[in-house]
């Protein structure tokens, strides 16, 4: 798959070719918390106003908190009001996948991490401007790295890519 991804010099490059991310799901509890796991993995959804990102206002990248994919931006982080962290666009189109979910009685869009399939939260279409989109995402699926610590999301296929 193709996907964007920071080189060691902590600049964003892309897209590039990069394997998916699979693992058993002993690996993956392994991995995450219980609170990550279920929402990252089980689908599931941290109450509202509850999640550790909903007010980070500090510069940098929000990454999948399974595969370290980086999945949007400070710059395009807002205040929707509705109690999750919002993000008008993903850092590049190739890095969030959208599948139709009709849990729960209702046609909503998920939004999954491309490289491990990691349940991110839903899309709407009542975002600001320029895109009109919300991507509506959990916490529990992210892990924020500050600007000056992009070098730490340095992916290999960066390093190897005739972009990087």
């Amino acid at each position: 798959m193709k996907v964007r991804v920071y080189t060691a010099r902590g600049e964003l490059v892309g897209p590039v070719e990069s394997p998916p991310v699979v693992k058993t799901d002993a690996e993956w509890k392994r991995q995450l918390t219980p609170e990550q796991y279920e929402v990252a993995r089980g689908k599931g959804t941290e109450r509202p106003f509850c999640g550790l990102l909903l007010d980070n206002k500090r510069d940098g990248v929000y990454a999948c908190v399974c595969c370290r994919l980086p999945l949007f931006s400070s710059d395009s982080k807002f205040n929707s009001g509705t109690g999750w962290p919002s993000f008008f666009r993903p850092v590049g189109p190739e890095n969030v996948v959208t599948e139709e979910d009709r849990s729960y009685d209702m046609r909503r869009t998920e939004i999954l991490c491309v490289r491990c399939a990691c349940h991110l939260g839903h899309v709407f279409e009542d975002g600001p401007r320029p895109t009109g989109l919300r991507y509506c995402v959990n916490s529990e699926s992210l892990d924020f790295v500050d600007a000056k610590d992009l070098a730490t999301l340095a992916d290999p296929a960066a390093e190897s890519s005739p972009i990087a």
